[in-house]
């Protein structure tokens, strides 16, 4: 596969892990559990972590350390959710995991958003840029309340 076919791909993949991520996070809001969209969150976030280890580099660096600190959250949120069933501390593990894992994606997605996007790069050609740390802090702190919401909310019977 060419490195273009392989970046579409991430792209796509990462993509809907967003959109199903939304979705989740809504249902952890308003206390459902959307069984097949809570599945495909997690297969495509996992996907998307994993598939960003593919891409070339010379060195280990900050992408890596977000894969592999989303990889390691997403095992703990994987087995809150399917190995313990969301019972007792599983509940609020999987839904500050669920939160964290769509926080980390999110976070990516503007780095791109700010990389690539034809409109956005001039704002923020270093990343460094306020146009970027805001964006970034309103992601942050919109997932942070949203984080608090569901964990509040999310209350389902176990199994």
């Amino acid at each position: 596969m060419s490195t273009a076919a392989f970046t579409q791909l991430h792209v796509l993949i990462s993509l809907v892990a967003l959109l199903a991520g939304a979705v989740v996070l809504a249902g952890l809001c308003a206390a459902k559990r959307l069984p097949g969209w809570t599945a495909l969150f997690l297969v495509t976030t996992v996907a998307t972590s994993a598939t960003g280890f593919l891409f070339h580099s010379l060195a280990f660096g900050p992408p890596h350390v977000v894969g592999v600190i989303s990889l390691v959250v997403l095992a703990i949120t994987i087995a809150a959710r399917y190995q313990f069933g969301l019972a007792g501390k599983a509940r609020w593990i999987y839904v500050v995991g669920a939160v964290i894992a769509f926080y980390l994606n999110a976070f990516v997605a503007v780095v791109q958003a700010f990389q690539k996007l034809a409109f956005l790069h001039p704002l923020a050609p270093t990343g460094s840029e306020p146009p970027f740390a805001i964006a970034q802090a309103l992601v942050l702190v919109l997932l942070a309340v949203a984080g608090f919401v569901a964990v509040r909310k999310f209350h389902p019977p176990a199994g």
